[in-house]
């Protein structure tokens, strides 16, 4: 998807920070409402970006989530630093988690949000190492 963009914005996303846990997401779903983005849409997107942002509250170091809204798509590109996705392959397998049990306790680490960000996902993409991951998510709109 080849668009203009018309607004981006970045959220910062930490490590750890449960209190703050589907905040960026949130924002995102109110800017699309706010615009006027179809309310399917917004489901899909919503669904996408919460995952992406706990993903990284829970297995990185921190991050960002931007997004960046076209004539006829949006984009959101999370992007963390450390430790990685050893296994991208396996990772995006439902129920495969590496959260640990206290993570798990709290809800969250079920396994479902790779698989979930490209079931709603009109385009994903995923490129990670030991310094980071990113994770591309584009939305028709």
């Amino acid at each position: 998807m080849n668009d203009n963009v018309l607004y981006t914005r970045v959220y910062e996303v930490h490590k750890e920070d449960f209190a703050a846990a589907g905040e960026a997401s949130a924002r995102v779903k109110r800017k699309l409402k706010q615009i006027g983005i179809d309310a399917a849409i917004i489901r899909k997107i919503a669904i996408a970006s919460y995952e992406a942002e706990i993903n990284m509250i829970i297995h990185s170091y921190g991050g960002t989530m931007t997004i960046n809204i076209g004539e006829s798509s949006i984009v959101i590109i999370c992007a963390d630093t450390g430790p990685g996705i050893p296994d991208v392959e396996l990772a995006m397998k439902e129920g495969y988690s590496t959260a640990p049990q206290n993570i798990r306790e709290m809800g969250f680490g079920a396994g479902m949000g790779l698989s979930n960000i490209n079931r709603n996902s009109d385009n994903m993409s995923i490129t990670s190492s030991p310094e980071g991951t990113t994770i591309r998510m584009e939305f028709e709109t």
